[in-house]
């Protein structure tokens, strides 16, 4: 009987949730967020585990133009709704994403009823009538937008990436989005969103776009730096540039999609070669810890700029990274591990 109730006891002590969350050691610096799916917000470890820890949360697809708007006349609202009751009743900060991006669009979007390219006007009106739609459902519950993702590309010197948006309406439908965005909710924060940023080519031309857009009297607040990083890198000097540079245009910065991966980074898809192995050895564990330490100092020291860091995805048990850049490779890349206990990487971020 008596080790019966110890192990009782014992078993208690193991499920009692840690005394602190990230959002606690961090509530007087901002928001720590987590992207979610769906199945994290029913009751679960998952639930409890975001309810723990993070003080906002990003939708990681549901949002998205064509998980949310499959056909022209049809809105699929119930992955979303979800995400976004949790939030309500868990007194959580929600951040939209996104609603102007290239990829995950619906198939409907560029086209007629007959397969023909629609003309800018048409294109125009539909993204007026997304964005409105979807910002009007969201209302008093979204305090930031994602509005435009990614319109930048990596390896030309070109500010604009070659895409459909770009081809059928021309650069502006970046400030449209925009415009159409603040139109819809004036009091939400609205955010050009993007990754690489580390990358000084690339960093350069998004910093010529935002300033483009300020110049214009654009309605944006601030930029998202997605953070899709590396036990590599970024540096921390490369760190600081980035947050200073954008700063310097009166813009708020965010960390969006903090996920640090063991392995080099790569930024297009290939095939899987033997070499490829899915490991996470104790020298990768205590490098990722240093990178995440080191990370999370730039972001303390830059307490007065970053209005929130939000980390793409919850634990270890899965990741966007497990089949990207190398299908069917396991990543690594989170705090959390596969079971959803604190990683040592966990440690070098709230020990300061």
């Amino acid at each position: 009987m008596r080790f019966r109730s110890l192990f009782l006891l014992l078993l208690s002590v193991a499920f009692i949730a840690p005394e602190k969350g990230l959002k606690d050691y961090y509530k007087d610096y901002f928001p720590i967020g987590v992207a979610v799916n769906p199945r994290m917000v029913q009751p679960g470890p998952d639930a409890e585990l975001i309810k723990a820890q993070f003080n906002s949360m990003t939708p990681e697809n549901a949002m998205k133009m064509g998980p949310i708007h499959p056909e022209e006349n049809r809105y699929n609202w119930k992955d979303a709704d979800a995400i976004a009751d949790f939030a309500k009743q868990n007194n959580i900060k929600l951040r939209g994403h996104t609603l102007c991006w290239h990829n995950q669009t619906p198939a409907w979007l560029f086209v007629d009823s007959t397969g023909k390219t629609v003309s800018r006007d048409v294109l125009l009106a539909r993204l007026k009538r997304h964005i409105t739609d979807v910002m009007t459902r969201y209302k008093g519950t979204i305090y930031a937008w994602d509005v435009v993702n990614e319109a930048v590309p990596d390896t030309s010197t070109a500010i604009y990436r070659k895409t459909r948006f770009l081809e059928i309406i021309g650069e502006d439908y970046i400030e449209k989005a925009f415009q159409y965005a603040h139109e819809a909710d004036p009091n939400a924060q609205l955010f050009y969103n993007d990754y690489n940023t580390e990358n000084p080519s690339k960093r350069e031309r998004i910093f010529q776009l935002l300033k483009k857009l300020k110049a214009k009297g654009v309605p944006i607040n601030g930029v998202g730096l997605q953070a899709h990083w590396s036990i590599y890198e970024p540096t921390r000097q490369e760190l600081e540039e980035s947050i200073t540079k954008f700063a310097s245009l009166g813009l708020k910065v965010q960390f969006t999609e903090v996920d640090v991966s063991v392995y080099p980074k790569e930024h297009e898809r290939r095939a899987r070669r033997p070499t490829d192995k899915s490991e996470f050895t104790p020298a990768m564990n205590d490098k990722q810890a240093a990178q995440y330490k080191m990370l999370f100092e730039v972001f303390r020291k830059h307490r007065n700029t970053i209005t929130g860091v939000t980390f793409w995805n919850l634990t270890d048990r899965y990741s966007w990274l497990d089949n990207f850049p190398v299908p069917g490779r396991k990543d690594y890349p989170l705090l959390f591990d596969q079971n959803g206990a604190p990683k040592k990487a966990y440690e070098g971020v709230v020990r300061f």
